[in-house]
């Protein structure tokens, strides 16, 4: 379609204001005024930046804690939801009865309020509008003839830029109600205890009639004169229809019980971290769960108070929900308030030592790297590993025994050496990707301590790891909002590890059960695990069903330790009795047996699939293709004289005169441990003396002096060093050699002391097959 050409234009309005010159005249006024606005509205536009006290929300809206506003006014937000029907029709009519028919100034109501000011000669009545109000109320001045006219500029502003629905919300969120509470939600909250969507019609009348008057109806101190000018505006909406008439009357009958509170303070440790984490956001809608909240803090209060006169003072419990991965629990310290005792510390974010409880972890690596099985058979005896000597928490050792039995046991040798199998930095890496921040910064100074606790960890990151077991080995960041979008998971662990480390956490009988009988009563079904720090400074306690992942931290966050500071004995209890709490009901559904895990027979002496001479076979997980198929090997065929005194290698064998005969085939370590304990042993005849050949394996291990350390002795006082080594079954006799000069003979178990020369000394220790060994030291004296 052709435009018309300006000439025509020109024109057209040429006989327009020959013909109409009034409207004319009215409509180029009009249009300057207009573009005169918007020509002011460009310079000076107007911002709306209220400065809200932050609240922290659980899932279900309930308000946790509140934070006064940078200005120190509880001014919370009111959200469009919370702005119910009746809230938003008592104080329209109340305010502004027109509100939804002007453009942010109301002319009869100007025109009206001039009149009536002129005939008494004083101010009798205001024309602000609601919208106006709020220009006020973002720009605080004095009354003045000049700040009116700006206050009616804005307001105009602000009826361009915002919609009705959202200026509402502004005035909802700034009318003052004396003191330092400024909105409605404030003060719902704070003198109702309730949020605005839950609040009666007598309450919300009774608070919209305060921003007028906030100083003489005052809440909690005026309520009488507060209830009968409540009641005159209940009269009032009942004459205009507003609101169903049984409504009113309820509303009426209502007594004001309105007291001033002080605002909500649930999960006082939480709520500052949150601030800290979303410090822009003025409604932090977490994922916290209220009831289960109030639970754990009611327990933990009262536990802590118990365990105060055992010399612990502090506590802390964080609640993951194993489906969403939220965090529906968290407890920083049980009493907030206890400044004797570090009370603001938040213990979810401390970082400590977690004694044991990284042991899991560990055994379900070595299950996905083939390495182990739950009835693999390992020893627990002493070792050495360059100078780092692990014991198990009783000062004793097992000689052999199960996988199974070593984790639910808790033993240190047996998860040290299988993660020296595994490899320390494979173990870190596997940190690493759990979100374990102090491990990360100390990756390069850790090594095989870190399974008994050398490390740093937190509460929360190790909560999370026992999570993974619940999601069948897959790792899920924290969840702490309520509305959050899960990335995928990663992968750490197969769900056969999983399963078969969850099946081991779950066994009833192991020495971590509380020594108080009534902690284990009831306890629904649950898989957990203990921790214990060098010097009893921390105790941990972390379990896990289908639904929740729990982790429980005791001690002191001085790092005073205590003799009662165990696992078992100050952690465990408390994780109890809030499974107890929150699961007592629980159907007690479990983890379903994985697909990739199947059955085999192994043989119990080894915990390996069974060969020809195995006799005692039991059933064991395994997950094929992954488990080792090597061999049960713990016999071995050896020949021997007639009278078993001597046995024979393949170059000694008599062409008769011998026979064959089936030993232990125990390792040397093993055997090194049963002869120091004086453990008898089917031992194997000694070789035969007249054999000629050298044998180079299986030779003698040096275990002590530890090779390429430096020993300091004190000068004159005669110190010695010991020298011990470990040796095949078949050795009877070891020689010791100091320098390449001959020093002593022993039996291959004994132990041997020596005062050395000083400098660098070599120790050299050969078998009666001809194997030897050899190790270099420097001594010093000082």
């Amino acid at each position: 379609m052709k435009s018309p050409s300006p000439s025509l234009v020109k024109h057209n309005l040429y006989l327009f204001r020959q013909k109409y010159p009034v409207l004319f005249r009215y409509t180029v006024s009009s249009f300057s005024v207009l573009i005169f606005f918007l020509l002011l509205d460009n310079i000076f536009p107007v911002y709306v930046n209220i400065r809200y006290s932050t609240i922290v929300t659980a899932n279900d809206g309930t308000v946790l804690y509140s934070f006064l506003s940078p200005d120190d006014k509880w001014r919370m937000k009111t959200e469009l939801p919370e702005i119910i029907p009746a809230l938003k029709t008592a104080v329209i009519a109340k305010e502004d009865r027109w509100f939804y028919w002007h453009f942010g100034v109301n002319p009869i109501a100007v025109i009206r309020a001039a009149f009536n000011n002129i005939i008494h000669l004083r101010t009798t009545s205001g024309a602000s509008t609601i919208t106006m109000q709020v220009a006020r109320l973002l720009e605080p001045k004095n009354r003045t003839f000049w700040n009116k006219l700006t206050e009616t500029f804005r307001a105009v502003q602000l009826e361009l830029h915002y919609s009705k629905n959202e200026i509402l919300q502004m005035y909802l969120n700034l009318v003052p109600f004396g003191g330092n509470v400024e909105g409605v939600k404030a003060a719902s909250l704070i003198y109702f205890g309730r949020l605005p969507d839950h609040l009666s019609l007598a309450q919300i009348t009774a608070l919209t009639i305060i921003p007028n008057r906030p100083t003489s109806l005052s809440l909690g101190k005026n309520n009488d004169l507060i209830q009968k000018e409540r009641n005159k505006w209940l009269y009032r909406f009942r004459k205009r229809n507003l609101f169903p008439a049984r409504d009113i009357q309820d509303a009426l009958n209502e007594p004001l019980d309105a007291v001033r509170h002080d605002p909500p303070r649930i999960a006082p440790h939480f709520a500052l971290r949150m601030k800290l984490m979303f410090p822009n956001e003025a409604i932090i809608k977490t994922g916290l769960r209220n009831p289960i909240q109030q639970k754990i803090e009611q327990l933990a209060l009262n536990y802590s108070r118990r365990m105060r006169f055992t010399g612990v003072n502090n506590a802390s419990v964080l609640i993951l929900d194993n489906q969403t991965h939220n965090v529906v629990g968290y407890i920083g310290n049980p009493d907030f308030n206890d400044i004797n005792h570090q009370g603001q510390v938040d213990g979810v974010k401390a970082v400590r030592s977690p004694g044991s409880a990284l042991k899991p972890l560990i055994y379900a690596l070595a299950i996905d790297k083939g390495l182990l099985t739950p009835k693999t058979i390992i020893t627990d005896v002493p070792v050495n590993f360059d100078g780092f000597a692990p014991e198990n928490f009783n000062r004793k050792f097992n000689g052999s025994i199960s996988v199974e039995k070593a984790l639910a046991f808790s033993l240190n040798v047996p998860a040290v050496k299988t993660l020296d199998k595994l490899g320390v930095p494979l173990f870190v890496d596997k940190l690493h990707q759990l979100g374990f921040q102090q491990i990360r910064k100390d990756s390069r100074m850790l090594g095989l301590s870190v399974a008994l606790g050398g490390c740093g960890v937190r509460l929360e990151e190790l909560t999370n790891l026992y999570c993974v077991f619940a999601n069948g080995g897959e790792f899920y960041p924290l969840q702490w909002l309520k509305q959050s979008n899960l990335n995928q998971p990663s992968k750490v662990m197969s769900k056969g590890a999983a399963f078969m480390v969850t099946e081991i956490l779950t066994q009833p009988t192991r020495p971590d059960i509380p020594n108080l009988a009534q902690s284990s009563i009831h306890v629904p079904k649950i898989a957990w695990k203990t921790g214990t720090s060098y010097g009893r400074r921390d105790a941990w306690s972390v379990g896990y069903n289908k639904r929740y992942t729990i982790g429980v931290w005791v001690g002191n966050f001085d790092g005073t330790g205590a003799p009662e500071l165990t696992g078992a004995d100050a952690a465990t209890p408390l994780l109890f009795d809030i499974f107890n709490s929150l699961e007592y009901n629980s159907d007690n559904s479990w983890f379903e047996r994985p697909a990739s895990v199947d059955f085999r027979l192994v043989c119990s002496e080894s915990g390996l699939p069974p060969n020809d001479y195995c006799e005692n076979q039991i059933i064991d997980y395994f997950i094929p293709t992954i488990s080792t198929n090597r061999k049960c090997e713990h016999l071995k065929t050896v020949f021997i004289s007639a009278d078993e005194n001597f046995s024979y290698c393949t170059s000694c064998l008599p062409e008769n005169g011998y026979k064959r005969k089936e030993y232990p085939n125990l390792e040397p370590e093993l055997i090194s441990f049963y002869e120091s304990e004086h453990i008898g042993y089917i031992k194997i005849p000694s070789h035969n003396p007249g054999c000629s050949r050298i044998f180079s394996d299986r030779m003698p291990t040096i275990s002590s002096p530890v090779n390429g350390k430096t020993y300091l002795l004190e000068r004159g006082e005669d110190q010695k060093i010991m020298l011990s080594c470990t040796a095949d079954n078949e050795v009877k006799v070891v020689y010791w050699y100091i320098n390449d000069r001959f020093f002593q003979s022993a039996d291959a178990g004994a132990k041997v002391f020596i005062a050395p020369p000083e400098g660098q000394v070599k120790i050299s220790c050969s078998d009666d097959k001809g194997r030897n060994s050899n190790i270099r030291v420097t001594i010093g004296f000082q």
